[in-house]
């Protein structure tokens, strides 16, 4: 298939990284979110980016203007109906993409694809929901999609070799790194990535070390540029919770218990960066 124009649901930071990285591929962009104010908060970031590449000299300026003249915005998914692939970027919440997908899929023309950018739900139930479950797939991409070089392309047990190798190619495109997985909660890197998160925060609440010393240990002991605690409070402390949740509920298994001082954070509202304040303060 040849994806000229994609369409993405949601101007978060997610969904304005993945348009950021489809717009200076010289895709053409449709970025929809429930609000005027969402969406052109979302092209300001991208805005903003594209700066910052200005300043490290990796584009010109030239570059910005084309890329942001290259993305459309809306509040309306009709606008969504010429783009060949559509990505939904929306919070990592089941309803809410459920209701997001069925609305999308009503409108797109019969071959395009339907994408979820989604770290932790099932695409082969995602796909289920829908009127094209063999042009239904997941490609996870990684925050701050910009800079991260992976995006995960799962495959739902419906997904057709032609979904998956052209959105496989659409990755290579965007200059990405992808690798294919089949549907499991988490996937490959989430599935490791967010109980190592959690039992950092089993080794806070058991007081065997500071915040400070369990990131440092990790970050010199295991090569990672930062420690677990630090990567929750820029993950999003509730996204870290949801899912472990998740993980508990699919897998049935106590090994995924999400631990309770990361559910006192998020009940105290202290989500991280987003928040200003996390296991750190910003």
């Amino acid at each position: 298939m040849d994806i000229r124009t994609v369409g993405i649901i949601g101007a978060g930071t997610m969904g304005n990284g993945i348009a950021q990285a489809c717009a200076v591929a010289g895709l053409d962009v449709v970025m929809v979110d429930i609000s005027d104010a969402a969406v052109q908060k979302g092209l300001a970031t991208v805005a903003g980016s594209l700066d910052r590449l200005i300043k490290k000299e990796k584009l010109t300026a030239a570059d910005k203007d084309a890329a942001l003249a290259r993305i459309a915005t809306a509040t309306d998914y009709a606008a969504l109906q010429a783009a060949q692939l559509v990505i939904e970027a929306a919070t990592e919440n089941h309803e809410l993409k459920l209701k997001i997908l069925r609305q999308a899929d009503a409108l797109l023309a019969p071959e395009a694809i339907l994408a979820s950018n989604t770290s932790s739900i099932s695409i082969t139930k995602l796909a289920a929901a829908t009127q094209r479950p063999d042009r239904f797939v997941g490609m996870h991409f990684f925050n701050p999609v910009p800079m991260m070089a992976l995006v995960e392309v799962i495959r739902g047990l419906q997904t057709s070799d032609a979904t998956h190798d052209a959105v496989k190619a659409l990755a290579e495109r965007l200059g990405k790194s992808p690798i294919s997985v089949k549907n499991a909660p988490g996937f490959v890197v989430n599935r490791i990535l967010v109980p190592m998160i959690n039992e950092a925060f089993f080794v806070l609440a058991e007081g065997v070390a500071t915040a400070e010393d369990i990131d440092t240990g990790m970050k010199l002991g295991t090569n990672q540029p930062i420690g677990p605690l630090a990567l929750a409070d820029l993950i999003g402390l509730d996204v870290c919770l949801a899912v472990m949740e998740v993980y508990l509920q699919e897998f049935g298994d106590s090994k995924y218990r999400p631990c309770p001082l990361l559910k006192e954070y998020v009940a105290a509202g202290r989500l991280g960066r987003k928040t200003g304040q996390g296991v750190y303060a910003y």
